[in-house]
């Protein structure tokens, strides 16, 4: 693995976007072509989801592996042996502290949250969209829209 220089991580890090990521840009175009229509970062609601279907009261978010912890059983130990540990496990663990905290405030709330990992996103955004128009059908007896 190849060692960063403090300068070239801060670059790195300084371009990680916050909002019109890769994966949300995938899948908002996926739901755009099944003909679903949407609001973009919602600031309205707890943990700002990423997309937001308010005829049906769904707040999805579109999460990276790293900074929402995947496989944090496997991805905390090779932290604890890297480069500023402390700091990356107290970040990504409070990450996911709050997505819980978020998940349980929207529900609270009435929504219906769904998560989706970057990686099953680019993957496969048409079965992200299935998901979508299952969690639709089930709770609005709605046909979903093909």
């Amino acid at each position: 693995m190849d060692v960063l220089t403090k300068e070239q991580r801060h670059k790195n890090m300084k371009n990680i976007r916050g909002k019109d990521t890769t994966i949300e840009v995938i899948l908002r175009k996926a739901l755009w072509e099944k003909g679903y229509r949407y609001r973009k970062n919602c600031r309205s609601l707890p943990g700002t989801p990423d997309i937001v279907l308010t005829k049906y009261k769904i707040a999805i978010f579109c999460d990276s592996e790293f900074f929402h912890g995947k496989d944090w059983e496997v991805l905390k130990p090779r932290l604890e042996k890297g480069n500023n540990a402390e700091f990356w496990v107290s970040k990504i663990s409070r990450n996911k502290e709050r997505d819980d905290e978020v998940n349980k405030k929207l529900l609270f709330q009435g929504w219906t949250v769904i998560r989706f990992w970057g990686d099953d996103i680019k993957r496969h955004a048409d079965e992200c969209v299935k998901v979508i128009q299952e969690v639709i059908f089930d709770n609005f007896l709605e046909e979903p829209v093909p």
